[in-house]
């Protein structure tokens, strides 16, 4: 009881911390990315725990569980919650991933660590990034500072993470960061085995420099590769790091007893990735023209 107490002490303290000294990139966020949603059963061991806005996921299995995503510092509380609202407790939490070292994924990582003692696995070409607080991102670099946290296990491409009997492949889909990682993974519901897709993203950012970039040399060459490990990669189940990726707002009103789950969606992975990847050569292009 006295440990539970002092880790929802620190979790406090360090949220009033960054409520204070978080400056201007704590309010450039999304208004969505901290409303509260009801956390519900996605398929199989997978639920969803995240905000409207940021997707968080729970994999449950019988030695522990692996949360996917820690966001804003914020929004640590909220996951708790979620997650003890499905009847699972936030201390089973034993490895914490997630889908790219960008501040609104992965901000709320050393409060996670701190309260529930999670072994934290990242991709090796994010890894500077998540230790450094994001001060190292090739983009952002300090403007979005958050507390850095050690990476317990560094993941490459085609990596497993496996734990009670379930695993998840980390897959490198680079260009949004360096390391940025989709997820796949298996479950079974109704006696029937779906394969999952966890986008990290696909997203061109406003700003970001895909021609003589000197920070990322390779950021085109990289963005194509991610194009084709997506269009790779087998998807019943599609969903991403944010809700917007996979239409979290229009699927989740359908989620009802004995109706189709709107989250099996193959033609709607396929359709989004191909128009993500026509936006890519379509900004390509227009930055090959201006740099002539």
């Amino acid at each position: 009881m006295r440990v539970a107490f002092r880790n929802l002490l620190r979790i406090l303290l360090l949220l009033l911390l960054a409520f204070f000294f978080a400056g201007p990139s704590f309010a450039q966020g999304d208004p969505t990315w901290t409303e509260s949603l009801p956390p519900f059963h996605i398929a199989g061991n997978l639920y969803y725990v995240g905000s409207r806005g940021l997707a968080n996921y729970l994999v449950t299995t019988p030695k522990g569980n692996i949360l996917i995503n820690s966001d804003l510092e914020a929004n640590v509380p909220m996951i708790k919650a979620s997650i003890e609202k499905l009847g699972f407790k936030f201390n089973d939490t034993k490895i914490l991933l997630i889908s790219h070292a960008h501040w609104d994924h992965d901000a709320g990582s050393a409060l996670v660590k701190e309260a529930t003692g999670a072994t934290y696995m990242v991709m090796d070409r994010d890894v500077s990034v998540v230790e450094s607080g994001g001060k190292t991102d090739f983009a952002y670099g300090s403007s979005s500072p958050y507390t850095p946290v050690k990476v317990d296990r560094v993941l490459h491409d085609g990596d497993k993470v496996e734990l009670g009997g379930t695993v998840l492949v980390a897959h490198l889909t680079p260009g949004h960061t360096k390391g940025c990682t989709t997820w796949t993974m298996k479950v079974t519901e109704g006696g029937k085995t779906y394969d999952v897709v966890i986008i990290g993203s696909p997203n061109v950012n406003a700003g970001y420099k895909l021609v003589n970039n000197a920070a990322y040399p390779q950021i085109a060459a990289d963005y194509e590769l991610t194009w084709k490990v997506l269009k790779s990669l087998p998807c019943d189940i599609f969903l991403g790091a944010h809700g917007n990726y996979f239409g979290l707002d229009e699927k989740y009103p359908r989620m009802q007893p004995g109706s189709a789950n709107p989250f099996i969606d193959p033609e709607g992975y396929k359709k989004y990735v191909a128009q993500k990847e026509q936006d890519f050569y379509a900004e390509l292009a227009k930055q090959k023209s201006a740099a002539q």
